[in-house]
């Protein structure tokens, strides 16, 4: 029997302890949010916080967590989806697919706790998740977003050109008109 403190509450799970967090946190506990994507830690599909750090709960096992250890999934950064991140997700439409999104939205919340103003290059060196869909762009545009740094929309499809210089569908389906990545 192992007990952990998960999103606020004591859980106890009868499980043996090389089992994987992902795996209790998914069949025992039922937060179906956090996900499974490779199961050797390189994706970050299944990313949750463990005292404030971003962790890979695939390759965690419940015998490595003590019941002081506080594992925030994604149904728990906030009750409504109010968090900063989760709303700048929503207003720059960042999901295509969105397997991957609560690994990376917690990913990114990590990173704005401990740089709550980030670079692009701090973004780059925090968001190692994988997104098959490459939302890439969008995901740096939301995490300026909700850090207050937005400088414009930041993606394909919201990208702005600068100030007063929107970028526009050309005739052949392309954009056109100066864009700035962000």
């Amino acid at each position: 029997m192992a007990q952990l403190n998960i999103n606020g509450r004591s859980q106890q799970v009868d499980v043996e302890p090389d089992t994987p967090l992902l795996w209790v946190l998914r069949e025992q506990v039922g937060l179906t949010g956090t996900k499974y994507g490779c199961g050797v830690a390189q994706c970050g599909a299944c990313s949750v916080h463990i005292n404030g750090e971003v962790r890979r709960s695939c390759s965690i096992t419940v015998g490595s967590v003590t019941p002081r250890d506080r594992i925030v999934t994604i149904e728990g950064l906030s009750p409504d989806s109010s968090h900063p991140v989760q709303k700048a997700w929503l207003a720059l439409d960042v999901p295509q697919c969105g397997y991957c999104q609560s690994g990376q939205i917690m990913a990114a919340a990590a990173l704005l706790t401990k740089k709550p103003k980030p670079t692009d290059g701090d973004i780059d060196e925090a968001m190692t998740n994988i997104c098959r869909c490459g939302t890439y762009q969008r995901i740096r545009a939301a995490i300026h977003m909700a850090a207050g740094t937005a400088r414009g929309g930041g993606s394909i499809i919201h990208m702005g050109g600068g100030p007063g210089q929107p970028v526009t569908p050309a005739g052949d389906g392309s954009m056109s008109g100066p864009a700035e990545v962000h």
